[in-house]
């Protein structure tokens, strides 16, 4: 049955798109929630324009992480720890830590699940975590992670 989606639909496919799914999904799931209309004989317009509205909002996120990106990209920012002598943490730095010392130091607020952090951070010293904030938009921030007294 072809429909036309209204929603991004993971492995599916995204808002506007008109594509073919079996019969028993599209009437059990996806037309009762409304998350797809079936497609009819003049649905191709309606179905263009909920595409062009999604390329637009797209773009837009897209210029507004890039241009949060430009800002970020150039900081280091500073996160106090507890530490050890031999420079080790009580602990780690957390998602949470990292968000709250871009908020402070650059007035700029970031999704803790927008970053991505290859292994947990335990020691004193520089570290870089990846921020993604769009599909297409993806840097590091750097951090400075200095013992507290």
């Amino acid at each position: 049955m072809k429909v036309v989606l209204r929603t991004d639909i993971p492995g599916v496919g995204k808002r506007g798109d008109i594509t073919d799914v079996s019969d028993g999904f599209a009437r059990n799931y996806l037309v009762p929630q409304g998350r797809a209309i079936v497609a009819s004989a003049g649905i191709e317009d309606q179905a263009a324009s909920m595409r062009r509205s999604r390329d637009l909002k797209d773009a837009r996120n897209r210029e507004g992480a890039e241009a949060i990106a430009r800002k970020l990209v150039p900081i280091v920012f500073r996160i106090e720890a507890r530490s050890g002598s031999e420079g080790r943490l009580f602990g780690s730095v957390t998602a949470s830590d990292i968000v709250d010392a871009v908020s402070r130091q650059s007035g700029l607020e970031l999704d803790r699940r927008r970053l991505v952090i290859d292994e947990a951070i335990k020691t004193l010293g520089s570290h870089e975590v990846g921020v993604r904030l769009h599909p297409e938009v993806e840097f590091r921030l750097t951090l400075e992670v200095v013992g507290s007294s």
